[in-house]
Order: C-alpha cells, then sequence, then structure tokens
C-alpha cells in the first residue's frame, strides 16, 4: 500500500541542518521526541539507513521484526520501526514519497564483484561507509544488521523474486521520523552505479532535525 501524508515543519526553525554529499556516511544522535527529516534533494537517491538505541547499541533496527509489526515489508507513514528487543525506535511521521524498502539490504565490495565483476570489487560501497562511521562508536562488522532503504523501489515480482528498479521518488521528496527513545542514526548515501537504485547518479541529501514539540 502506498500512502502519503505532510506534517507542516519550518526548516527555518531546525535545529540542524545539513547537506549529506553523495557517497558519503553520517551518523547523530537524535534524542526523544525530536524528529529526523531525510530529503531527497535531485530524486531517486537511495539513503541506507541504520538506527541503534543510543545508550545501548546491542539494541538495534529489526527489519523482520518492523515487517512482522506492520504486516508489510515496505515503510511509509504510520510505520513504527522496531527493535530486535521489541521497542519503537522511531516512527514514520511523513513521507512525501511513499514507499521505502525494507528487504534489498546494503551494497559492499563483495556483492559488487559477485554480482557486477571483480574489476568492480573496491567502488564505493554502503557496507565499508558503515564500518567506517560504527568504528567512531567502538562498534564493528558484527554490529552491523540489516538496514532500511528509504526512497529505494523494491517490488516484490509475482514469483516472490526482489528486483531493483526505478526509483519512486522525485526532487524533495522526504521522510520525517520522530524518536521514541533516544537513537543514534547511521546513513549510508548509498554510492551505488551498478543498478537504478540511484539512477545510476548518486547525489547529495539534506538532513534536518527539530527539537520536541
Amino acid at each position: 500500500m502506498v500512502a502519503t501524508t505532510e506534517r507542516v515543519l519550518d526548516p527555518a526553525q531546525a535545529i540542524y541542518d545539513y547537506v549529506l554529499p553523495a557517497r558519503q556516511p553520517w551518523s547523530k544522535v537524535i534524542t526523544k521526541g525530536q524528529v529526523l527529516r531525510i530529503v531527497d534533494l535531485e530524486g531517486n537517491q537511495a539513503v541506507d539507513t541504520l538506527i541503534y538505541n543510543a545508550h545501548d547499541p546491542s539494541e538495534r533496527y529489526s527489519a523482520p521484526d518492523t515487517v512482522v509489526r506492520q504486516g508489510n515489508i515496505f515503510i511509509t507513514t504510520g510505520t513504527q520501526l522496531i527493535s530486535n528487543l521489541g521497542n519503537v525506535l522511531m516512527t514514520v511521521i511523513a513521507d512525501t514519497c511513499g514507499r521505502h524498502d525494507t528487504l534489498g539490504g546494503a551494497c559492499s565490495m563483495e556483492s559488487n564483484s559477485v554480482r557486477y565483476g571483480l574489476h568492480k570489487k573496491h567502488l564505493h560501497a554502503c557496507v565499508e561507509n558503515f564500518l567506517l562511521e560504527l568504528s567512531k562508536y567502538g562498534l564493528h562488522k558484527r554490529d552491523l544488521v540489516s538496514n532500511i532503504n528509504f526512497f529505494m523501489n523494491v517490488p516484490v515480482t509475482a514469483d516472490g523474486r526482489l528486483e531493483i528498479v526505478d526509483g519512486i521518488s522525485a526532487p524533495g521528496k522526504y521522510v520525517d521520523l520522530r524518536a521514541e527513545m533516544d537513537v543514534m542514526v547511521l546513513i549510508s548515501n548509498c554510492p551505488q552505479i551498478n543498478n537504478p537504485c540511484n539512477a545510476y547518479n548518486p547525489t547529495p541529501i539534506r538532513l534536518l532535525v527539530w527539537d520536541a514539540a
């Protein structure tokens, strides 16, 4: 199901406003009640995202628990992002795109070489972005879990296969996430150039944070 709503948040009132360049990692603690907005500035930019309990990162986003709780494989307005302990990490309170992926995972050096050829192994990839950012918090590869792909279009075919196809996002589309506890959000602004997830052209995104109402 595709659902979109808009909530009015004035960017001029944001306490944080940053443009993340294409291909780059980012992280920030978002405290309970704050709202994080991710803006797809140029359209069709996959934004790989992980979420951890800021005080105990052994509690982290769980794709299977989120899918089961919602009864839906896609994320949109009203979706609660569930942890491996069954708690709500963040809630999607606005979404002008309408659908986001929970199943496609993150690109890596290994997957690039298997899918697209050994000569692609050393291309910039999301797993390496995540590992670089996790290292700032003393976390490692074993702390990686399945991620959310905001703005990425991964439909399931009638025979059950996943496909990565042209995006349904557009310039200026955004998603607002309200923190339901203090969380650490990690983003890889996906550098993939071998499939349509970024329209073969990674682009910047804008990140804004508002304090709790």
